[in-house]
């Protein structure tokens, strides 16, 4: 009976597996959380993510933006091209530039800014980590934006390409 008890409480002690552990990198920080896109969900995320810029615009005294196909265009182009040259800025592997890749698309506005991300995270945490760092919630929060694009690529390990391009009525030409 002393051998039971001591093997239950020596059982009690015996640490419980957890299904998903943290890992940890070389830097002692936790790796990312692969976040794989959910077929279901493609369609709707566009929308998702305009109704929560919308809402930081609101909140920022800023007017709405409308989803654009060609400025969406030319976001997913830009996402499956950093992916091919996997590196995230802001010129394509043709030398393109993000105002270059809005006229190709036939966008007659003006592109305001382009947000781009390489990450594991979700579209919202993205514009989270946008809206924490000044170059790209400025480009969010232009009171110029009227149209927005957005767009992704997943490779198959799990890693996301992000793209946000803001458009505007178009600037007025010097002397008209």
């Amino acid at each position: 009976m002393i051998i039971a008890a001591a093997l239950v409480a020596l059982q009690a002690c015996t640490p419980v597996p957890t299904e998903n552990p943290t890992r940890l990198g070389a830097d002692g920080r936790p790796l990312p959380k692969v976040y794989r896109i959910p077929v279901g969900a493609r369609s709707s995320i566009p929308y998702d993510v305009q109704d929560a810029v919308n809402s930081l615009r609101a909140a920022a005294g800023a007017g709405p933006v409308e989803l654009d196909s060609r400025l969406t265009a030319a976001a997913a182009t830009h996402s499956q091209d950093m992916a091919r040259q996997n590196r995230p800025w802001h010129f394509g592997s043709d030398g393109s530039s993000p105002i270059d890749r809005v006229r190709r698309v036939g966008y007659s506005g003006a592109m305001l800014g382009e947000n781009i991300s390489e990450t594991y995270e979700t579209e919202l945490e993205t514009l989270s980590a946008w809206m924490d760092t000044d170059n790209t919630r400025r480009v969010i929060l232009d009171r110029r934006a009227t149209d927005m694009g957005f767009a992704w690529h997943q490779e198959s390990n799990g890693k996301i390409w992000w793209t946000m391009i803001m458009g505007g009525a178009a600037e007025p030409q010097p002397g008209t």
